[in-house]
């Protein structure tokens, strides 16, 4: 651990370094020399060194011990949920199934479920539980990261109100002469749930039965892993039709890369993709991160070699600041990574940027957890285990986000 530790302060030492490097040669005394790009590449190259042993690090650690499973369930598990009641009932039906809750802590479930009563054979997990499983779900694809994200406790159609006041302007009027009236115009997005499943996930009798191993995070691991990755997918590209509208879907075109980006993206697009946003997006009071660049990690590789006109690079590496920590940042603007994103190819919609805080996700605060004990996992000696979800999303002002396209050709 402390290994890990000294390898992350190093990195953002480093981190530090290059943005400063950086910032100094802005200064008109100074110029991006070739023994200035010999720097940033030593840099970025020790900190990509770091990057992978870091990751080889935690990869073993997660090899070693089963219940060293990812670090965002474990930490929401053991410091939110830590020895409450609503974990120990949590776990005891996992571990034991419906015969293993009696009338009353039945009835303490009851009393804590975020919505509804439990399902024939399944279990309605409580409020806190539930929150727990949300916020993981944060871990994965980046989506959930930047948007505004809401729970109501019904899944009936809501239709969230709009209001496009970007062309709106005020008036220079004589004494006493009557105003002008104009009233602002309304819409409304839907913003309504789906049903999300985990599909099921099996599990040996030995874990169950093995009171050293967290179970609970176990499973949880496997099933937020697989509801979180569908529901980013929807989130970032659903069409909308049966399905949630993805952000990419109700973006605007910001920029078509010039002929030949089929591939590659250059720095003029990427400044004319920051610009086909209004200003009062990019400089509106979104919450910090909630206006910045998102695309998938082989589109940041690329963007990683690019240099503007006094031949500087445009990325910045993330770092741990004293004000905390600071994303990877292009231009100005941090970086959201999300997989779901194309990658360049001709035609591909491959970097977004805007205020991610107007794409509205909707959880209907019911997640109800299913175990089969029947024969068909009886036999092979193990119990399976199934969730559902009930999540939406949509963006509600299309002008907030725009997307580059690569070129055709």
């Amino acid at each position: 651990m402390k290994k890990l530790n000294d390898l992350r302060a190093r990195r953002s030492a480093l981190a530090v370094e290059i943005k400063d490097q950086l910032d100094s040669s802005t200064k008109a005394e100074n110029r991006w020399e070739p023994a200035d790009q010999e720097k940033y590449d030593q840099k970025m190259a020790e900190i990509d060194a770091i990057d992978g042993e870091v990751k080889r690090i935690s990869d073993y650690l997660n090899k070693v011990s089963e219940e060293k499973t990812e670090d965002t369930i474990i930490d929401h598990f053991n410091n939110k949920t830590k020895d409450s009641v609503a974990r120990q009932l949590y776990a005891k039906y996992i571990r034991g199934g419906d015969s293993a809750l009696s009338a009353q802590e039945w009835q303490q479930i009851n009393n804590t479920l975020s919505v509804g009563t439990n399902s024939q054979g399944g279990y309605t997990v409580q409020s806190e539980v539930a929150q727990t499983l949300i916020d993981a779900l944060k871990a994965f694809g980046g989506m959930r990261a930047v948007s505004t994200v809401i729970a109501t406790e019904q899944g009936n159609p809501l239709s969230f109100p709009t209001s496009d006041g970007t062309t709106e302007v005020g008036e220079l009027i004589a004494e006493n002469t009557t105003a002008t009236a104009a009233d602002p115009s309304f819409g409304t997005v839907a913003v309504n749930p789906y049903k999300f499943s985990s599909k099921i996930v099996a599990v040996p009798f030995e874990l169950l039965q093995d009171s050293q191993i967290d179970i609970e995070a176990f499973v949880n691991k496997r099933l937020t892993q697989r509801l979180g990755r569908i529901t980013n997918q929807m989130f970032t590209t659903g069409t909308g039709s049966s399905q949630p509208t993805g952000v990419v879907t109700g973006a605007t075109s910001g920029k078509v890369g010039t002929t030949g980006q089929t591939l590659t993206v250059i720095f003029d697009d990427l400044v004319d993709l920051i610009h086909a946003v209004d200003p009062a997006y990019r400089l509106n009071d979104a919450s910090p991160g909630d206006v910045c660049f998102m695309m998938a990690d082989a589109s940041l590789k690329v963007i990683r070699k690019i240099k503007d006109s006094q031949n500087r690079p445009i990325f910045l590496p993330g770092y741990d600041g004293l004000g905390g920590a600071m994303a990877d940042s292009l231009l100005g603007y941090p970086i959201q990574i999300n997989q779901d994103v194309a990658v360049m190819a001709a035609n591909a919609k491959s970097i977004l940027f805007g205020d991610f805080s107007k794409y509205i996700i909707r959880d209907v605060m019911q997640a109800t957890m299913f175990r089969f004990n029947d024969s068909a996992y009886a036999k092979l000696g193990q119990v399976g285990f199934l969730m559902w979800l009930r999540s939406g999303g949509n963006l509600t002002d299309a002008k907030a986000v725009a997307y580059y396209t690569n070129s055709a050709t």
